[in-house]
Order: C-alpha cells, then sequence, then structure tokens
C-alpha cells in the first residue's frame, strides 16, 4: 500500500471513528464544560491510544476475540454516556461539574471502547496502526472542537442541545448493540 492510499484509508477509518465524538461533544459544550488543552489532549491521547492497542491486536487477529463484543461494549458506553446526558437535562443541571476533566475524561473512555472494536476489524484488513491512530488522533481533536464549538452555538437552544445530545448518543449506542 503507497503513502497516500495508507493516508486516505487511514483518513476515512479516522473519520469514521469519530462522527460519534462530534455528537457527545456537542452535549459537553451544551452544558458549558470547558474544553481545554489538557481536556482535549487527554481525549483524544485515550482514545488514540486504545485505537492503536486495538489496529495492533486486530492485526495479530481476531480470531481470538468473541464476535462483536467490543461493538456491543462501545455502544452500551455511549447509550450510557446519553442516558446520562438525558437525566442531567431532565433535573435541569446544565451547569459545568466542579472537577469538568472528569467528564472528558468519561467521553474518552466511552470513545475509546467504541472505537476499539472498529480498530479491531481494520487491524484484520491490513491498515497500519501507526497511521490509522495518526489520522485518528487528529480528526479526534478536530472532532472534539468541533462538537464543543456546535453545543456552545446553540446557546440560544441549550435547554434543547443536552437532551437532543442524549438522544442521538442513546440512538447511535442500540444501533450498534443491535
Amino acid at each position: 500500500m503507497d503513502i497516500f492510499s495508507a493516508l486516505m484509508a487511514g483518513s476515512l477509518f479516522a473519520l469514521a471513528c469519530n462522527l460519534d465524538t462530534v455528537l457527545a461533544a456537542v452535549g459537553q459544550g451544551a452544558r458549558g464544560i470547558p474544553l481545554g488543552p489538557r481536556e482535549l489532549f487527554t481525549a483524544a491521547g485515550v482514545t488514540t491510544a486504545v485505537t492503536f492497542l486495538s489496529l495492533e491486536l486486530g492485526a495479530l487477529g481476531a480470531s481470538f476475540l468473541p464476535a462483536g463484543l467490543a461493538e456491543k461494549l462501545g455502544g452500551l458506553a455511549l447509550a450510557g454516556l446519553g442516558l446520562w446526558y438525558l437525566l442531567d437535562a431532565l433535573r435541569g443541571k446544565n451547569d459545568p461539574p466542579q472537577e469538568a476533566t472528569r467528564g472528558w475524561l468519561a467521553l474518552s473512555a466511552a470513545l475509546a471502547v467504541n472505537n476499539a472494536g472498529v480498530g479491531v476489524a481494520a487491524g484484520v484488513t491490513g491498515l497500519s496502526p501507526l497511521v490509522a491512530s495518526g489520522c485518528n488522533f487528529a480528526m479526534t481533536l478536530l472532532s472534539l472542537w468541533l462538537g464543543r464549538l456546535l453545543g456552545r452555538r446553540l446557546n440560544r437552544w441549550s435547554r434543547l442541545a443536552l437532551p437532543l445530545s442524549g438522544l442521538l448518543l442513546v440512538g447511535l449506542g442500540a444501533w450498534q448493540l443491535i
């Protein structure tokens, strides 16, 4: 695979892995949770590390894992995060939590679990773990920034942004469970 093909495949992989990142970050932005460099790089670093490891695992042989387990765990994590957003919206709790980093860490853990299944599957296809992980890191940074920006821009509709994001995440999680 030439470098252009590897970069294109890695970019498409990263895009597919990060559509849910935008949705999740919309919820964080709607809640007003600050996104500083520490939170941004923590979330991107955690998801990328797990993605890299899952790509390596897939390259070694996904036949050792039960089929669909990682996707189901990722779906459960995203649905749980979405339910958390919905409960916060129902309780009228749109204020940023005292420890904002914990919110981004929980988000990065859910997204990392979600990327794990895709990473194993992509690793089996021969996708370069290094290239795909690098693309994932860049796409995660962009997706977090964009999602948070969209969440903040929905300020006028902020009462709807959090529950809408929660519903979308629950739907995405349920879709992965089916």
